[in-house]
């Protein structure tokens, strides 16, 4: 089948001029679709949550069952594992559906807390960490690619909102459950919570979702090199972090550049691919799409270092250093609630526009304003500061995952470019957080140092966005 979508030609599909009129929050809640935009969202939240989870845990974890020296390990395999599986939604849902590719995904994940919740050693958690890794990628790809089957298009840009704003949820409540857990002496307990909302997620999702509606053939060979490729740059940046400052770290990151220079490479060439077959394509505006999310996903990774920033030149206790380092999400999430009614094309074109331009103004006010033992009123500087910086996320957001459902006439297509951003947004995360902690090396035994290396190198990598989303914004409106 050819696809002659308007994607190809250099532009999105545009949306009907009354279909976002009646569109509201109201109707994505209502009793037809609440139960699926929950499953979309309730996914991606597992997912995001179990990120910021863990980490709390992990001190009464190592106290209980050793294995420090992995203690990198845990967060490092989770992660391998989901952007793996994040590159397999789209075959898994041409497969078997929604409602079947949803239940596996859970099911996954829900074995991998199980394997965590009984674990007697540091090895037997890391291999519950990627099991959980292969389910949660699974379903928070599945959040982006289902919202084209399960709702009506007029909800598409509110459930998108929706979906992306479960980063932030994450962000917020998964710190905060990991420490009543810790503090309560109860680790072990804390996965078999994630076990259960795993199981309520499969039952709701077998009941409401859409079943298979493609050929059940798979959406054709799995791209095994492009997946190797990918997968040893992202353990290339992640292992640079951890090995002496010099030349060890300058090799493996010019050894992780070079990987994903021939992942693309093999990308362009190849039958079978991670990224839909028209992201290569000259003209076509998908890889500047792509592109703009990665930027933006990257301003995210300071939130790893901000509390402990907090703690070393705010003074903050830890809880309150948390909770700074969840301010650009709480950004994020905000912005995403007043974004989703932009309903015009020029509107949402300067939404993506502006987006980038907001990040880095607020990672630079946070970076320029570091100081050793910092006041009250500049640690409230630096939550203004990460909280518009995550507003500039948030603006753009949900309009980048609705541009991608849209890139083509095809609803494999459409969902395999929806899905691409999740993949996207994981491959991001990993290569920016080695690289935030390479940075914030660099700065030796100066907290002020660190602090201002990391936010200057993570603003100088969102800088790049402003010509991503210019490009991008221009094809919305052909």
């Amino acid at each position: 089948m050819t696809d002659t979508s308007p994607a190809e030609q250099g532009s999105y599909a545009p949306e009907s001029q009354s279909a976002g009129a009646a569109a509201g929050w109201r109707e994505l809640f209502s009793r037809r679709y609440a139960a699926p935009a929950s499953i979309l969202a309730g996914g991606v939240a597992l997912y995001a949550m179990n990120l910021y989870f863990t980490a709390a845990l992990m001190p009464s974890i190592v106290a209980d069952i050793g294995g420090e020296r992995y203690y990198a390990w845990v967060a490092t395999g989770f992660l391998m594992a989901a952007v793996i599986a994040s590159m397999l939604v789209s075959r898994l849902l041409e497969r078997l559906g929604a409602a079947r590719a949803y239940v596996l995904g859970f099911l996954v994940f829900g074995a991998g807390a199980v394997v965590n919740a009984l674990s007697p050693s540091m090895a037997a958690l890391i291999l519950g960490r990627v099991v959980q890794g292969l389910g949660g990628g699974l379903v928070a790809g599945l959040g982006y690619a289902v919202i084209r089957s399960a709702l009506p298009e007029r909800l598409w840009t509110r459930a998108a909102g929706l979906v992306s704003a479960m980063w932030g949820v994450g962000t917020l409540v998964g710190p905060s459950l990991g420490g009543l857990f810790a503090q309560l002496g109860a680790w072990r307990g804390a996965y078999v919570l994630l076990l259960a909302a795993a199981l309520v997620l499969a039952v709701l999702a077998r009941q409401v979702l859409p079943g298979r509606s493609g050929t059940g053939r798979g959406g054709g060979p799995v791209p095994l090199p492009s997946l190797l490729l990918l997968t040893l740059a992202a353990a290339v940046f992640s292992v640079s972090s951890t090995v002496p400052s010099g030349w060890p770290t300058a090799l493996c990151l010019l050894a992780g550049l070079a990987l994903l220079v021939g992942f693309t490479a093999v990308e362009r060439r190849s039958a079978a691919t991670v990224l839909p077959r028209q992201t290569y394509r000259p003209g076509n505006p998908l890889k500047w799409l792509y592109l703009t999310v990665a930027v933006l996903c990257a301003g995210v990774v300071t939130e790893n270092f901000i509390p402990l920033f907090g703690q070393q030149l705010g003074g903050l206790g830890p809880l309150v250093a948390g909770f700074l380092g969840a301010a650009t999400s709480a950004g994020w999430t905000a912005a995403q609630l007043f974004s989703v009614g932009i309903e015009s094309v020029r509107g949402r074109a300067l939404a993506i526009r502006v987006a980038p331009l907001v990040l880095v103004g607020g990672l630079l006010v946070y970076g320029l304003s570091q100081t050793g033992h910092a006041s009250g009123l500049r640690v409230l500087l630096w939550a203004v500061a990460l909280f518009a910086a995550g507003t500039g996320i948030g603006l753009a957001f949900p309009h980048l995952s609705v541009a991608a459902m849209r890139s083509s006439s095809d609803p494999a297509e459409g969902g395999k470019a929806a899905a691409a951003i999740n993949t996207t947004q994981l491959i991001a995360f990993s290569v920016t957080s080695a690289l935030a902690g390479t940075l914030v090396n660099l700065g030796g035994d100066s907290p002020v140092d660190s602090a201002r290396y990391m936010t200057f190198g993570i603003a100088a990598i969102t800088v790049l966005g402003v010509v991503t989303a210019a490009r991008t914004a221009r094809s919305l409106g052909r």
